[in-house]
């Protein structure tokens, strides 16, 4: 990649007008997906509760992790740095969203909330930290996909990221780890070390700039 910036018209879009844009579509849409995992948590159980969370947070995953590089239309790290801007600017909006809404109204089960001891001063910068995280791995891998000469593909890119995550959430349980289990959870915590060893994988055979 590039190590310049160059800014253009074609890519990496980080003005703020559209940042700002882009953050709150991304923020209503994380608000989306935790109340419809919160729905299916309520109204479903056994395995038909964990193949529709399962389907909603890989699919959530995926939107999150590359939404805001294919916004900002990354290749360089003004666009990657302008893809995390998104997703820390996201988690503002959703969690604007959880405690005017959500948490009131009793839809949210407040799992996440219960780990903090129903403290949002632990479940909050745990949201700011992850939904910043996810976004700015995603657009690296979508740079280097287009340093190949690729079209950007969050397919492509999922399809990685979920490739790495198994083997870190099979490690996790087969060593112990406390809490680990063969669980959907323990596979959503083990996407954030998969999705930053599929990041180290995609720069591999990238045009050197």
């Amino acid at each position: 990649m590039a190590s310049a910036v160059e800014l253009s018209q074609d890519y990496d879009r980080t003005d703020v007008p559209h940042i700002v844009r882009c953050a709150v579509q991304l923020g209503v849409l994380e608000a989306a997906f935790v109340l419809g995992c919160s729905l299916a948590m309520r109204f479903t159980s056994g395995t038909t509760e964990t193949i529709v969370l399962a389907v909603v947070i890989t699919l959530g995953l995926a939107l999150v992790s590359g939404l805001p590089g294919i916004w900002t239309r990354a290749r360089t790290i003004e666009g990657i740095a302008g893809a995390a801007g998104i997703g820390l600017a996201a988690a503002g909006v959703f969690l604007l969203v959880d405690v005017a809404l959500l948490q009131p109204i009793g839809t949210y089960t407040n799992r996440w909330r219960e780990l903090g001891g129903f403290s949002n001063w632990w479940y909050h910068p745990v949201w700011w930290m992850v939904g910043t995280y996810l976004p700015w791995m995603g657009a690296w891998i979508l740079a280097h996909q287009a340093d190949k000469g690729h079209r950007p593909s969050l397919v492509s890119m999922m399809a990685g990221a979920l490739a790495c995550t198994v083997p870190f959430g099979i490690a996790a349980i087969l060593i112990h780890f406390p809490g680990a289990g063969w669980n959907l959870p323990t596979f959503g915590i083990a996407f954030l070390p998969g999705l930053a060893l599929a990041t180290l994988f995609s720069g591999i055979g990238r045009r050197a700039g």
